[in-house]
């Protein structure tokens, strides 16, 4: 009711506006002060014309003279601004029933093609539009059909690759990702990007060829920080403390300080350092034991964020308890099977060296 209320005020608005433009009126009438000036006009007019019937004026100077009245003339009304009056319009009783008719074909054909009725909907719950959106799994086929016609298209295989990771699909971002340096060469990012999903992948096998890509990335570049990151977490996980302690500190001296995995990297270095048990004191571990029980138990019984996951994890590794650990790393992943929700504790179980795919080997 109320969308018809504002739709015929808005008519009947415009159809008063529409009235008025085409109704009949005059436009900037004569004034007083006009009719003054014709006047004046018509006296000199009439002076010329006695001089010349007297012989004070020639022809030629008569005719002059009329010329340079009438150009004041011009003047005059040019500096008033005077218009001609208006013609007469359509008539009052035409022009309401034009406007009527106009106003009553409006409503009808709204009414018959429009929905006033239809109740609002929220962008995202409109068919038309969610059909306009391809979910990953839609995108994913589409680019899995179009590398099945060209398997050469480097293009392709370099963005299915990543997508396969976020779906947890690593054999198929391996085979991807080997399939994009085949094409285009190995690069620290590819060569890191495929150790990441060989680690992922989890298989021992393939412990040994991420352990040599991610060296050849380091290698290549000095500043390269993830392959660096990753090499130093699957040391550490392999427990070659010695190998590890030389990579963390390279990592650590590439950070600027406002790092997300920062924190992760002081702790495995504190873990390689150590053989594998992080330090602490015994004030700092039964303040932490209290503080883990309790989320734990929370944890355990309703569930919580990944912050918080990520807090009793780091927590675990600081008292030096590594089986609660991984089992801790095991729930968080169940909780949230998504490998892109999990981006620090990911990178805290690797650099913990936990086993980042669940179960320990």
């Amino acid at each position: 009711m109320l969308f018809w209320l504002i739709a015929i005020a808005v008519t009947a608005i415009a159809c008063a506006a529409l009235y008025y433009a085409a109704g009949w009126r005059v436009v900037n009438a004569d004034t007083p002060e006009s009719d003054d000036a014709n006047s004046h006009f018509r006296l000199v007019l009439a002076g010329i014309d006695a001089d010349l019937a007297a012989g004070k004026l020639g022809e030629s100077e008569a005719t002059a003279a009329k010329g340079e009245l009438a150009r004041e003339i011009l003047r005059l009304k040019a500096e008033s601004g005077h218009v001609a009056p208006a013609g007469p319009g359509f008539g009052r009783g035409p022009l309401l029933g034009g406007l009527l008719l106009v106003g009553l074909l409006a409503f009808a054909v709204y009414g018959w093609l429009g929905k006033p009725d239809l109740p609002s909907q929220p962008l995202s719950g409109r068919a038309d539009v969610a059909a306009q959106q391809l979910d990953l799994d839609t995108a994913i086929a589409r680019i899995e059909e179009q590398l099945a016609a060209t398997p050469d298209d480097l293009r392709g295989w370099t963005v299915i690759a990543p997508a396969y990771v976020e779906q947890a699909r690593y054999a198929d971002a391996i085979r991807a990702y080997r399939r994009v340096i085949e094409l285009g060469g190995a690069t620290p990012d590819l060569q890191t990007s495929l150790a990441e999903a060989l680690l992922l992948e989890g298989q021992d096998t393939d412990i040994g060829e991420a352990t040599t890509l991610l060296q050849a990335a380091a290698a290549a570049d000095p500043s390269h920080v993830m392959s660096r990151l990753y090499l130093a977490s699957v040391l550490t996980g392999a427990e070659r403390y010695a190998e590890a302690v030389p990579v963390w500190t390279q990592v650590l001296a590439l950070a600027k300080g406002d790092e997300p995995w920062l924190a992760s990297a002081q702790q495995g270095l504190a873990v390689a350092q150590n053989g594998g048990v992080a330090s602490t004191n015994d004030q700092e571990a039964e303040m932490i034991g209290q503080m883990v029980s309790g989320l734990a138990e929370r944890l355990a019984a309703s569930g919580g964020t990944i912050e918080e996951w990520t807090q009793l994890v780091r927590a675990y590794l600081v008292l030096g308890d590594t089986e609660r650990a991984q089992a801790a790393f095991d729930d968080a992943v169940a909780a949230y099977p998504q490998a892109f929700d999990r981006g620090d504790l990911d990178t805290l179980a690797l650099g913990a060296g936990l086993t980042i795919n669940g179960a320990q080997p």
